[in-house]
């Protein structure tokens, strides 16, 4: 995949200067390698979502056709994203967003590089996890209104470093595992949250 890794004209930009900087990610219109494709086409299979579910007690998962926000992503040096809790449906079928996966594809990547995942607590009060992006590291987690987690400090090293990564979302039909109904109404999008005496 590291090989296939799409052109810089392929992709969007984000850089708004203050909860994103730096970051590229790919779209659905992105054109992928083969081995690119069959990567995403395996993590979108039955016997996978079912493996997922088995892992997460979650039941009805399914993987987005679009790759809404997902993907491939790329930060460059100096390149940040904001803590935040993500968007909670999906913006085609209002599915409810239940888990998010990342898997790291950074070799030789240092921890005087920096650009750790960091996962919060509740009330944003203290980072509960740093997460440093090696390659092959993989992590799922829960989507939630509170599940903030973010890449606040930036990255370091040489100007052609990039911290490289691929993002898949899962949805479900409502969140009748957890005992509750669609989440009819309560839309929102991506809640971004500022560390106390740190900024975004």
């Amino acid at each position: 995949m590291l090989a296939e890794w799409p052109d810089p004209d392929n992709v969007e930009h984000h850089n708004d200067g203050t909860f994103v900087r730096k970051k590229i990610g790919t779209t659905w219109k992105t054109s992928f390698g083969v081995r690119t494709n069959a990567y995403f086409a395996e993590l979108s299979s039955a016997r996978f979502l079912l493996a997922l579910e088995k892992l997460t007690g979650m039941w009805g998962l399914m993987g987005d056709p679009y790759m809404f926000g997902g993907g491939l992503h790329a930060t460059a040096v100096g390149g940040t994203l904001a803590v935040h809790a993500d968007f909670n449906k999906h913006p085609r079928f209002a599915l409810d967003r239940r888990l998010n996966m990342l898997v790291y594809l950074n070799e030789g990547w240092t921890e005087e590089n920096g650009g750790h995942l960091e996962l919060w607590d509740h009330q944003m009060t203290r980072c509960e996890k740093r997460v440093l992006p090696v390659f092959n590291r993989t992590v799922i987690f829960t989507t939630t209104k509170t599940s903030y987690h973010g890449q606040p400090e930036p990255i370091v090293g040489p100007s052609r470093l990039q911290r490289k990564s691929i993002a898949l979302y899962f949805y479900s039909n409502g969140r009748a595992d957890e005992g509750e109904p669609p989440l009819i109404g309560e839309r929102h999008s991506t809640l971004w949250q500022e560390r106390k005496g740190r900024g975004f």
